[in-house]
């Protein structure tokens, strides 16, 4: 892969890393795992001085230890590894790390969706190939799951809750026997896997009851649930890690205030807060007030001020992103938002006026409010 791709995939990125520490790597490797699960939890997690290397390793992936331990033990089983949460906890770049750092390939991905298809998870035809020269294994396309299969290596499966049952009664097979069956073919129709192959999917915890996982499946997989992140630390070095991202990704160089991203954190905390005390759904904001979200909120304002403004990150701006972000319904966020910019942001404005601090509140509340004005 060149370096002009617009997202590298993780064992694209951390090649360097992910090389240097296979070759100091002297740990017991399960099948044919690339890394030992303690270098594969290092890699995600972060090196620590008590570790003795010769260099730091950064953390990846921002949450509690034990969920990339009992992830990582899961995978080492011939069970599938299930990450389930809400939107935006990290569920697909945990299971990209997982896979990238076990296999060197985190590419083999399904996603799931209402018109996702058995053929996705098995094998499709080359059409003008069998009418050349009929079905065999050479006209034959592999899903992504089956060439993991045959490689001995990670298959992903994105929002496995989003596929309809007959879809997931076939992953049950996959699981269950470890093989795939070609019916049309008379010689060389089964496809075993190989060592080394499991499964990461991933669900939407808000998506209970669009397709429910059967008694069958569910037995099938470990479950490790990922947890909303409520740590304002923990929420402030995601936010850091993936805005530093950004700013390397499109060439910016533009300071991140540290009194913005406190407004940024508190302002979804109480969000949330406000959320958790609503009494109907027509109450709460439509977006999930995720993590994620708060970077989209923050990728959008560094990018209006880099294009449009004088490349200095500011309040208002930062205010009017928010807004523009979370006001996906019209009366009802909008009325969501104007109530919090009353309740919440005016009085922390005053406060901070009336201690002569500078006037980052003041600005966000004059942002925010021109932002509801226009989208009224």
């Amino acid at each position: 892969m060149t370096d002009t791709a617009l997202r590298a995939p993780a064992e694209v990125k951390y090649a360097e890393e992910l090389d240097w520490l296979e070759s100091i790597d002297d740990g017991p490797k399960p099948f044919a795992w690339r890394l030992s699960p303690k270098m594969v939890r290092l890699f995600i997690l972060g090196s620590e001085r008590a570790d003795g290397l010769d260099r730091t390793i950064d953390q990846k992936w921002f949450g509690e230890r034990s969920f990339v331990e009992r992830s990582i033990v899961t995978l080492a089983s011939d069970r599938g590894l299930l990450l389930i949460g809400d939107p935006g906890t990290g569920k697909s770049w945990l299971a990209e790390l997982l896979s990238a750092a076990i296999s060197r390939n985190s590419t083999l991905v399904v996603q799931g969706t209402a018109g996702t298809t058995e053929d996705h998870i098995k094998y499709s035809w080359n059409i003008s190939m069998v009418i050349a020269k009929g079905q065999s294994r050479e006209s034959m396309i592999p899903s992504p799951i089956m060439t993991a299969m045959e490689h001995g290596v990670i298959g992903r499966f994105e929002e496995l809750t989003r596929s309809t049952s007959d879809v997931q009664d076939a992953l049950i097979s996959i699981l269950s026997e470890k093989y795939v069956s070609i019916p049309e073919l008379d010689d060389d129709n089964i496809v075993f896997a190989q060592p080394g192959f499991s499964i990461i999917a991933t669900a939407n915890s808000r998506d209970r009851g669009v397709n429910d996982l059967s008694s069958a499946l569910k037995r099938r997989f470990n479950f490790v649930r990922i947890p909303v992140v409520t740590n304002k630390r923990s929420e402030a070095e995601i936010v850091r890690f993936r805005t530093a991202e950004l700013l390397r990704r499109h060439q910016i160089e533009l300071e991140l205030p540290p009194t913005l991203l406190d407004i940024l954190l508190e302002s979804f905390a109480d969000l949330r807060a406000a959320a958790a005390a609503a009494g109907s759904d027509d109450e709460k904001l439509e977006s999930a007030l995720s993590t994620a979200e708060q970077i989209g909120v923050l990728e959008d304002a560094i990018l209006h001020s880099q294009f449009f403004g004088d490349r200095t990150l500011r309040a208002g701006t930062l205010a009017g992103s928010l807004v523009g972000s979370l006001a996906r319904r019209a009366p009802e966020d909008l009325a969501i938002l104007n109530k919090f910019w009353h309740g919440v942001v005016e009085p922390r404005s005053k406060a901070e006026s009336s201690t002569g601090a500078g006037g980052d509140w003041s600005q966000f509340l004059e942002g925010g409010r021109d932002a509801i004005a226009r989208l009224s």
